[in-house]
């Protein structure tokens, strides 16, 4: 007997733009249009140009030939960028929008937590909403009722359970959604970012009911910008790309190739920097960044090792066994993180070159995501050979650093993560 959950073939979604209302018009214009609407439209055709609908229709595929297979237990995480596909995909899914090609075999109850306050009606109280959204889940009475004092607890909304949706507030609704999404007992659960709507404490619950959902042996389906709570969740992912799926497999290896990717080998030219100090024994002339994989990445992921290079040139050969070496990382509020030196580290160098690349290794790279500023310096002894101050910049995703799926937030936490463990001890409380 097949354990499919979900059989996705060929799936394809166009979507038709650019059409435009035509405007009141008077009885006047209405007759010039009559009889001087086919000379202009006969001389724009002899000029090449379109016409009329030809012009105003237009088409784009927010999903082509998607194909993938979900089986009963598995949680798939779907991620790409802004317009990838991922909302249209999950809506399809979810029976809300129909597509135009190809077809979606689902086996198994569909619980479907996509946009906040989703499925409730305004001018129904929380009592009345939670009720009628789990009579859409195809749930009964009894079920619900079953079930109603656990979703209510968990959506923190008690006092506020025999309001009318419209007063609640986009948090209170989106926790009262995900709840009654998470707790009527769906075969299968699709979540999209609904999270970033949340606190921190309620994106931590939702994290936990949905690895308990995974634990029961239901299928979970979740659209997420945060890589950590992906990595630590799902088993597989798929990477949407432009409506296709560019990656499909193992969440590690998905997510590694999706922050790698680019449409060019990244790095930052440091050749017309101008503002820069030393002797000019040699020069910095690009800065780039190195995944675990060995490729160069604009985007670095919390957690994992990484290597920054920095590619110098001279005019002429120089014994390397006495140079120096650091890159400081600062904040975008201009706070000095960390230095790295070759000096820190002990390491010295060996030959006589021209030309070459310092690469430094980081391993388990201990910053929260966010944006970061590079500086660069060099010097012989006490002479500096070159000195660039904010040379680049580099972006770092959410990791799973702790290996806990949670990832700290960069305003809320600070940018450093640390290694570090907690225990609770009574003896030391005795011994003061």
């Amino acid at each position: 007997m097949s354990n499919l959950a979900i059989q996705v073939c060929g799936l394809g979604k166009q979507y038709h733009i650019g059409h435009s209302r035509q405007s009141y018009t008077t009885f006047r214009e209405t007759l010039i249009d009559v009889f001087a609407g086919p000379v202009r439209r006969a001389r724009s055709l002899i000029r090449g140009q379109a016409t009329g609908a030809a012009e105003l229709d237009e088409t784009f595929w927010a999903l082509k030939d998607v194909s993938f297979e979900v089986q009963h237990g598995e949680t798939l995480g779907i991620i790409g960028h802004n317009g990838a596909g991922k909302s249209t995909l999950l809506k399809i899914l979810s029976r809300i929008t129909e597509p135009t090609e190809g077809y979606v075999d689902i086996y198994g109850r569909v619980g479907a937590m996509l946009e906040v306050g989703t499925g409730f009606h305004p001018e129904l109280t929380g009592r009345e909403n939670i009720y009628l959204n789990g009579a859409i889940l195809g749930m009964t009475r009894a079920d619900i009722h079953r079930q109603f004092d656990a979703i209510v607890d968990f959506a923190g909304v008690e006092k506020f359970i025999d309001t009318p949706i419209k007063h609640y507030s986009s948090g209170m609704a989106l926790r009262l959604g995900f709840s009654v999404a998470a707790h009527l007992e769906p075969e299968i659960l699709i979540v999209d970012e609904v999270l970033a709507v949340g606190d921190a404490e309620f994106q931590k619950k939702c994290l936990g009911k949905m690895g308990e959902v995974a634990g029961e042996g239901r299928t979970v389906l979740f659209v997420s910008h945060n890589m950590a709570a992906v990595m630590n969740l799902c088993e597989k992912s798929l990477h949407l790309r432009a409506g296709q799926i560019v990656h499909y497999g193992s969440t590690k290896d998905v997510v590694e190739a999706y922050v790698s990717q680019s449409d060019e080998v990244p790095g930052s030219n440091l050749e017309s920097r101008m503002d820069r100090r030393g002797n000019g024994r040699f020069r910095f002339y690009r800065f780039a960044m190195r995944n675990t994989a060995g490729e160069f990445v604009p985007t670095l992921i919390s957690g994992e090792d990484a290597e920054f290079l920095a590619f110098f040139r001279g005019e002429r050969p120089l014994n390397m066994k006495s140079v120096q070496v650091s890159m400081k990382v600062v904040s975008v509020w201009g706070e000095r993180l960390f230095t790295v030196y070759n000096g820190f580290s002990g390491d010295t160098f060996e030959g006589n070159l021209e030309a070459g690349v310092f690469v430094c290794h980081v391993p388990k790279l201990p910053l929260a995501p966010g944006r970061y500023t590079v500086s660069l310096w060099s010097a012989l002894g006490h002479d500096e050979i070159d000195w660039i101050t904010d040379c680049a910049s580099f972006d770092v995703v959410a990791g799973d650093y702790y290996g806990t799926g949670k990832a700290p937030d960069i305003q809320t936490h600070g940018a450093m993560l640390l290694p570090h463990h907690w225990s609770l001890s009574v003896a030391e409380h005795e011994r003061q």
